[in-house]
């Protein structure tokens, strides 16, 4: 279901490109987040195919084991794409003034954001676009957690549950015909296991929304 105009609204509603005007070299997750990510990348991404990282920065998290065919990324902040080794090409684009990606039909075999889902304001356009770039069986892997630039994410994100983000972002593919039932990853603590079962608690927590285009 589309969202609602005022679901849409970031607390700084001045123009994206100033907030990421200048480069952030962090990581914005912790490293368990990371290496599950990696994981699950490893997992679903295969060899010499063709990745869009969307909404990327200077770091992809792909398993550097893996070869892939290209890797393009998209961001804000060219500064950041530029350092980014795993890209192969990059364009800056603000997917809040114009969502439409300038990529071919069915040129890529996944597309992938990492914790950026947030601040999309127009989901169901960009959502859209992932499907028209997509080859047919495609994947799609959102993946978040429980961080955010507060003052840019939107407000369904800001005011939501952990639980109702994932539905939020559930519902952005089936908003669009032609991707399968999105499927969910989550792991509440991304925490290494044996830490877990020494009782250890708290890291990121880890969230994936995947979906294949199937048509």
């Amino acid at each position: 279901m589309p969202l609602r105009p005022e679901e849409r609204i970031k607390l700084d509603d001045t123009d994206d490109k100033l907030f990421y005007d200048y480069p952030r070299f962090v990581t914005h997750v912790d490293e368990g987040f990371i290496q599950q990510l990696t994981d699950l990348y490893r997992d679903r991404l295969k060899p010499n195919t063709r990745i869009l990282d969307m909404m990327s920065s200077w770091v992809s998290h792909l398993p550097k084991d893996i070869s892939f065919a290209h890797v393009e990324g998209h961001g804000l902040n060219a500064e950041e794409l530029a350092r980014n080794p795993q890209l192969n090409h990059y364009f800056v684009q603000n997917l809040n003034e114009n969502p439409q990606l300038p990529l071919k039909d069915q040129d890529f075999d996944a597309v992938l954001n990492c914790v950026s889902v947030q601040y999309l304001q127009y989901p169901e356009a960009v959502f859209s676009e992932i499907h028209r770039i997509l080859k047919p069986g495609g994947v799609a892997i959102f993946s978040f957690s429980n961080r955010m630039f507060f003052q840019k994410a939107i407000q369904a994100w800001r005011e939501g549950t952990e639980a109702s983000r994932v539905e939020l972002v559930k519902g952005y593919f089936s908003a669009v015909p032609g991707f399968t039932s999105p499927e969910v990853i989550a792991r509440v603590s991304t925490l290494p296991n044996f830490l877990q079962w020494m009782g250890v608690t708290g890291g990121d927590p880890f969230y994936a929304v995947i979906a294949y285009r199937s048509n």
